[in-house]
C-alpha cells in the first residue's frame, strides 16, 4: 500500500489520528478498495471509532495487487503512542510539510511515514506493526428510532460546558425538546454536586426524528475528540440511538471521507435517579397529641436550631429569659 497526502489532507489526516487516540491505545490500519480506515477500541469495548478515507482523499493511492489476490490488503495494529507524536502539531505540519507519503511494504513489518518538508528536509519514520485480523463494529444504524443531525458547533457548545473530568453524560430525548446533563454515579452528596444541563428545541436541529422518548448515558471523553474533528472541517453529526443498553452512534460524512463514533451506553435501571438533581420531598408532618398545654421553651429552641441555626444564640437568650420570669414568679431566683 502506498499513499500521498498534500496540503490540508495532512492536517486532516493528523486530527482524525488525534481523535481516535482518545478512543483506545492502538490503531488499526486497514486500506481496502474503498480506502484508508483508521480504526480504533478501547480496552473495555465500550468504544469503538473508524475514520475512512477515499481514494479520492489522497494524491495518490495505490494497494499492493499481488498481496490483494493472494490472501487480500494487509491489516496492521500499531501502537497509538509510537504515531500520534508523528502528527502531534498539526500547525507546524500545515506550515512546514509540503507532502506525506505512507505506505506498507509486502512482506515487512514496518509502516514506513515520510514527511517532504520545505527545503528538501525529508523525515522518514518507521513503526513497526502486528498483522492483525480488521476491527469492525456491527450496528445498524439504520434501524434507530431516534435520530438527530445538526452542526457540529451547535454540539460542540453543548459538551463545552461540561467540566474536562465529566466522564458520563445524559442524553434525554422527547418531542418537545432534547437535553444533555451530567451524570454522578454512585455520589449521594447533591450539595457537592454541580448539576449542568441544557436543552434544545427541535428547530436548532438540521434533522430531528424522535420515534420514542428515550434517556441514554454514555462516556463523553470518546465523543470529544470526533466533535473537534467535525467542528474543525465545518461537518454535520449525526446522532442515531434507541433504548438505554443499546449503542448510541455520532458519525460525520463528507465527500472524501466518514467518520463514526459508537459507544456504549448505561442499561435503563442503571441510568435511572443519579444523572439529575433529585429534589428533596416537602417533610411530612404527622399530627399527634401534644405533651402539654403550652410549648415548651426547650422544644422551641431544639425546633429553631434545627430550622435556623445562625439565630440560635438569640433564641437561647429568650429561653432563658421566659425560664428566668416562670421562676420568679414561683419564688426561686437563677443566678449565672
Amino acid at each position: 500500500m502506498n499513499c500521498v497526502l498534500e496540503g490540508n489532507s495532512i492536517k486532516a489526516f493528523g486530527k482524525a489520528i488525534h481523535a481516535l487516540s482518545r478512543v483506545g491505545d492502538e490503531l488499526w490500519l486497514d486500506p481496502t478498495i474503498k480506502g484508508l480506515a483508521l480504526r480504533s477500541v478501547n480496552s473495555a469495548h465500550s468504544a469503538y471509532a473508524c475514520f475512512l478515507f477515499s481514494p479520492l482523499f489522497f494524491q495518490q493511492y495505490n494497494l499492493d495487487s499481488v498481496r490483494e489476490q493472494d490472501s487480500g490488503p494487509i491489516k496492521c495494529k500499531l501502537v497509538m503512542k509510537s504515531v500520534l507524536p508523528l502528527f502531534r502539531c498539526s500547525t507546524s505540519i500545515e506550515h512546514s510539510v509540503k507532502r506525506c507519503q505512507i505506505s506498507v511494504s509486502t512482506g515487512s513489518d514496518q509502516v514506513i511515514v515520510q514527511f517532504f518538508c520545505r527545503h528538501g528536509i525529508t523525515k522518514t519514520y518507521n513503526v513497526r506493526f502486528l498483522e492483525s485480523e480488521a476491527l469492525q463494529a456491527v450496528f445498524a444504524s439504520h434501524l434507530c428510532p431516534n435520530v438527530l443531525k445538526s452542526p457540529a458547533r451547535l454540539l460542540g457548545d453543548m459538551v463545552m460546558h461540561f467540566h474536562a473530568s465529566q466522564e458520563e453524560v445524559t442524553l434525554s430525548m422527547s418531542a418537545p425538546k432534547v437535553s444533555l446533563r451530567n451524570y454522578n454515579e454512585g455520589r449521594n452528596d447533591h450539595m457537592k454536586m454541580m448539576h449542568t444541563e441544557m436543552s434544545l428545541h427541535p428547530d436548532e436541529f438540521d434533522y430531528f426524528q424522535a420515534g420514542m422518548d428515550s434517556d441514554i448515558t454514555f462516556c463523553l471523553k470518546e465523543l470529544r475528540g470526533l466533535l473537534c474533528f467535525a467542528e474543525s472541517h465545518c461537518l454535520p453529526v449525526s446522532v442515531h440511538f434507541g433504548t438505554p443498553g443499546k449503542p448510541v452512534c455520532f458519525s460525520v460524512e463528507d465527500m472524501v471521507l466518514e467518520a463514526t463514533v459508537v459507544l456504549a451506553t448505561l442499561a435503563d435501571f442503571e441510568s435511572r435517579g443519579p444523572s439529575q438533581p433529585t429534589e428533596t420531598p416537602a417533610p411530612t408532618t404527622h399530627r399527634s397529641a401534644p405533651c402539654c398545654s403550652r410549648p415548651c421553651p426547650q422544644n422551641l429552641v431544639m425546633t429553631m436550631m434545627m430550622v435556623l441555626p445562625d439565630y440560635l444564640y438569640w433564641h437561647i437568650s429568650v429561653m432563658r429569659k421566659t425560664i428566668r420570669e416562670a421562676r420568679h414568679s414561683e419564688g426561686i431566683t437563677v443566678t449565672n
